[in-house]
């Protein structure tokens, strides 16, 4: 997954938790990084027809933006859950995070024939959580 998918990814759930159009702050917050790189990467979302950006109201998807934001989530999902359900790695959330920029299309196909996902992923993400509303999280063996 590119960064412009994990931006798109992004503005995908900031409009989810916004119930609206994704504002600046929202997308920095999640994205860990400035506000200014964000207005950048808007603009080159918006080139490529991406994105709707409008000033001082924030960024929605175009349908193909929101396609490509669905992939990027599926794909976040199923390193997530297999980190968690499989590997049983206890930093999950993290690890998925870092992974999701170097896991290509083929090796997520490959890891989702090993994970049990719902049929409804990605729509069961639950942005405020940051993770699916089924996921088995891990717990601590003390």
């Amino acid at each position: 997954m590119n960064t412009a998918d994990q931006y798109l990814k992004a503005i995908y759930l900031a409009q989810r938790i916004d119930d609206g159009p994704a504002s600046t702050g929202t997308l920095a917050d999640l994205l860990e990084v400035s506000p200014a790189s964000v207005n950048e990467m808007i603009g080159k979302l918006e080139e490529r027809g991406l994105v709707e950006h409008e000033k001082y109201k924030g960024a929605s998807l175009t349908d193909e933006g929101l396609e490509r934001a669905h992939d990027a989530l599926q794909t976040y999902c199923i390193i997530e859950r297999f980190l968690a359900n499989v590997l049983e790695v206890e930093e999950f959330r993290e690890e998925a995070h870092a992974l999701e920029a170097v896991i290509d299309d083929t090796v997520a196909e490959r890891l989702d024939t090993i994970i049990d996902r719902p049929e409804e992923c990605p729509d069961c993400f639950d942005p405020e959580a940051d993770c699916c509303k089924y996921l088995e999280v891990p717990t601590r063996a003390d």
